[in-house]
C-alpha cells in the first residue's frame, strides 16, 4: 500500500482544515452561483478543481518547486494573480456584467470556469500548499512519489469538491430570494470587495513583506 491508512486519515484532518478555511475560490464560488444560479456555480466549482490538476502536474514534474525557489518567478505569480483577483472583484463594483438574470445565466458557463481555474492556479497560496503539505505526508520508502502525490491531490480534490459543491448548491436556493436590485447591488459589491481584499492581502504577504 503507497500511504497507509494512518497516514492518510492525518492527511485528510489536515487538508479539510485548509478547505475549509474561506478564500478566493469560496467567495469566487458563491458570487457566481449567487448571480448565475446552480449550473454557473457548479462550473466554478469544476474550475478550481481543474486548477488544483494543473498544480498537482506542476508539483509532480518539479515545476513547483522551480517557481517557489525563484524569488522573480514567485513574485511574478503572486502578482498576476492578486492583480487577475482585484479585476474580478472589480467588476461587481462596475453592475453590468454580474446581475440576476432569471432568463438565463448571465455568466457563462465556460467564463466561470475559467475564471475560477485560473484564480486558483495564480493563488501562490495554492503552490506553497503543495510543496508544504503534500510533501509531509509522502513516504518514499513506500513506492513511486509521484503516484503518491497524485493520490493525495485527487483525495484534496474530493474534500474540496465535498464543501464546494453544497456551497454553490446552496447559494443557488437561496437565489430567488435575493432578486431586489439593492440587494443584488450589495452582494455584487462586498463579494467584489472580499476578493479585492484577498488581492491586497496577497500583494502584501508575498511582494511588500518579502
Amino acid at each position: 500500500m503507497l500511504i497507509d491508512s494512518t497516514t492518510l486519515l492525518a492527511y485528510c484532518l489536515t487538508a479539510g482544515a485548509i478547505v475549509l478555511s474561506p478564500g478566493p475560490d469560496t467567495v469566487l464560488i458563491l458570487r457566481y452561483a449567487l448571480n448565475s444560479g446552480r449550473r454557473v456555480g457548479l462550473a466554478t466549482v469544476l474550475g478550481v478543481q481543474i486548477g488544483l490538476v494543473g498544480h498537482t502536474l506542476l508539483a509532480v514534474f518539479g515545476i513547483s518547486v522551480i517557481i517557489a525557489s525563484s524569488p522573480i518567478l514567485f513574485k511574478l505569480v503572486a502578482v498576476l494573480g492578486s492583480a487577475y483577483l482585484a479585476w474580478i472583484g472589480i467588476q461587481g463594483f462596475r453592475g453590468k456584467t454580474l446581475k440576476f438574470d432569471t432568463n438565463g445565466p448571465s455568466i457563462s458557463f465556460k467564463k466561470a470556469m475559467f475564471d475560477a481555474m485560473l484564480c486558483n492556479l495564480l493563488n501562490p497560496k495554492v503552490i506553497i500548499l503543495f510543496l508544504a503539505l503534500l510533501p509531509n505526508f509522502v513516504d518514499p520508502a513506500r513506492g513511486s512519489v509521484p503516484l503518491q502525490l497524485i493520490i493525495l491531490s485527487c483525495v484534496l480534490v474530493l474534500i474540496n469538491m465535498a464543501w464546494q459543491v453544497p456551497i454553490a448548491w446552496a447559494a443557488d436556493a437561496v437565489r430567488s430570494w435575493l432578486s431586489r436590485p439593492r440587494v443584488q447591488k450589495t452582494v455584487n459589491a462586498s463579494t467584489g470587495a472580499f476578493l479585492l481584499f484577498f488581492a491586497a492581502m496577497m500583494l502584501w504577504e508575498h511582494i511588500i513583506l518579502n
